[in-house]
């Protein structure tokens, strides 16, 4: 089969760029591998799970309350959902079951219609509800033994609870999830280190604030005409730290993550986001890390 035919042909559309395209090419070549291994197992029954599925167009989809606050431009906003027809256009291989997320209603219906329409023989579930409940109920599916997954989570935002991502140890899946590291994470971390949306962070990366503020600031004491002063100064490449961070946390649930994971940087060559591999499959992380240094 060509790689060709595993590529949705489209054209390019108002909105997305290059590292949506990086992004989707990484995970669509994983997508394959992954079920070309597969095939070899016919005893598992195979899970795909879309837990932002959107309605697989290039549509312009804004949050102005979250760009005013955080600063944050369109340009930056910008996102692209088309994997799910690059994941049920594979020829001659397909997952036994799919499962598209989303909280928006109109969306996921415009999914749901389009890939009904698109591919009848496929075992599509469609649910509207938030990710991390979906994922909660998808950990206790993988508790039975006959179950295996793809977990694709690539939210514009800090979406995804610690708590819901926790949920997934010592089941079979494998997990591709879109880190917001320059995009957002950063912004909360601001430079002073006051920390404003400290419950978002906690719930993000499963950590006391403590922790987390001692991972990313360094405090020092200087000595003015008034007694010593305490300074408190951001760490330098902050970006890269929040993915290390993250790729830490994942850690503790899957055996293998990417210790190098995908970069993603907006057009003007700076890292707005990490795509990040975990599985409890070492072999499964090597084709990740081959497929991310090709790209």
């Amino acid at each position: 089969m060509s790689r060709n035919a595993n590529m949705l042909n489209e054209s390019k559309g108002e909105w997305g760029g290059l590292w949506t395209e990086k992004k989707l090419e990484a995970f669509s070549k994983y997508v394959w591998s992954y079920l070309t291994i597969m095939k070899k197992y016919p005893y598992w029954k195979t899970i795909y799970f879309d837990g932002f599925a959107g309605s697989g167009t290039r549509e312009k989809r804004t949050n102005r309350d979250l760009m005013q606050q955080l600063k944050i431009t369109e340009e930056e906003e910008r996102t692209y959902k088309g994997a799910a027809e690059r994941v049920l256009g594979l020829e001659n291989l397909g997952f036994d079951y799919y499962y598209f997320i989303d909280k928006n209603e109109e969306s996921l219906n415009k999914l749901k219609q389009k890939l009904n329409e698109q591919f009848k023989n496929k075992n599509l579930e469609f649910r509207l509800g938030d990710a991390n409940e979906q994922l909660n109920k998808l950990a206790k599916a993988l508790q039975d033994n006959k179950y295996a997954a793809l977990v694709f989570l690539d939210p514009f935002g800090m979406q995804i609870d610690w708590n819901s991502i926790a949920n997934l140890k010592g089941t079979r899946s494998d997990v591709w999830i879109l880190v917001p590291t320059g995009v957002i994470v950063n912004r909360l971390l601001d430079k002073a280190g006051k920390l404003e949306f400290s419950d978002k962070l906690e719930s993000f990366f499963g950590l006391p604030i403590a922790e987390i503020k001692s991972f990313f600031y360094e405090e020092k004491k200087i000595p003015t005409l008034f007694g010593e002063e305490e300074i408190i100064t951001k760490v330098s490449k902050p970006i890269e730290k929040i993915a290390n961070l993250y790729a830490q946390r994942m850690k503790t649930i899957w055996e293998h993550v990417t210790e190098e994971p995908l970069v993603l940087k907006n057009s003007n060559n700076v890292p707005i986001f990490h795509f990040v591999f975990a599985s409890n499959n070492k072999n499964a992380k090597e084709i990740a890390k081959q497929i991310i240094d090709k790209i």
